[in-house]
């Protein structure tokens, strides 16, 4: 099996960014999740509550994250981390750390998506505050992430992408791509829900853990390049008919990870990489 495709997601919710390699650390893909927008209480914004997220395109060069959208000229943020006080934001069920960017990128927000995006402002992880992962699937172990979900990678597969695009077909649906399920890191692998089989996942320099199932919700509804919903539950209902995690409630597709070893290493689209089963 090999890599076969790598997603940087630098802002939460907005446009990832393929990359050829990228190094890899205990709290994700270098620059993954880093930024985050919130509301007025500080509570997280995404494609949950505002799909046209989804239009805002995202680049990084060496000293700035750019964004960029149709209505407005780009916006480039310095990659330099923000003079002023700390924010205590929520992603979730936690209370994290950020720095605030400058009022200028919520002015271009509102100015990009309208009304909508009025009050919503742009922060960035304080890396000196550590977001620890739910103890639940370490088995006594511990990780940390930034503003991921919930954990600090997330694995998908080619096989599982095709068997389920085979039941959308069938049920007389269009096909979707990867990108409606945002993963880091796309294995080549023939088997469809083979991941959920996985313990470990290796390659030369690094070693990842899948921990846990993932269970999807609407965002996976959302064509990632027009920010619409093409078709109302589809593919999550598919998904939960599909029933590949039986034991669990919910629609699944992938497999949420962190990093066992190789933290600084390199991870490169076709690596190629081995997989250790779960025991039974």
């Amino acid at each position: 099996m090999k890599i076969t495709q790598l997603t940087v997601y630098p802002v939460k919710s907005l446009q990832g960014i393929d990359v050829t390699q990228s190094e890899i650390h205990a709290h994700g893909l270098a620059w993954d999740r880093r930024w985050m927008l919130v509301d007025s209480h500080q509570r997280f914004v995404t494609q949950r509550q505002l799909p046209a997220l989804a239009t805002v395109s995202v680049a990084l060069t060496p000293d700035s994250l750019v964004l960029s959208h149709p209505a407005v000229e780009p916006i480039s943020i310095s990659l330099e981390e923000p003079q002023g006080n700390l924010r205590l934001v929520s992603v979730w069920g936690d209370h994290c750390k950020a720095l605030p960017e400058s009022e200028v990128v919520s002015e271009w927000l509102e100015a990009a998506l309208g009304e909508q995006a009025k009050g919503i402002s742009l922060v960035r992880f304080a890396t000196t505050f550590t977001r620890a992962v739910e103890e639940d699937f370490l088995a006594g172990g511990e990780a940390h992430t930034y503003f991921s979900d919930g954990y600090p990678f997330l694995i998908t597969t080619t096989g599982s992408l095709d068997a389920l695009n085979q039941a959308l077909v069938e049920t007389g649906h269009t096909p979707v791509p990867m990108n409606r399920f945002r993963p880091n890191i796309v294995v080549e692998c023939d088997d469809a829900w083979e991941e959920d089989r996985w313990a470990t996942l290796a390659a030369e320099g690094y070693q990842l853990t899948l921990r846990k199932p993932c269970q999807r919700c609407k965002i996976t509804t959302v064509d990632q390049r027009t920010g619409t919903i093409p078709t109302q539950a589809e593919p999550l209902k598919t998904l939960l008919a599909l029933n590949t995690q039986p034991h669990l409630k919910g629609a699944h597709f992938g497999q949420n990870a962190t990093l066992a070893a190789g933290d600084g290493s390199v991870i490169r689209v076709g690596d190629v990489v081995s997989a250790t089963p779960r025991e039974a």
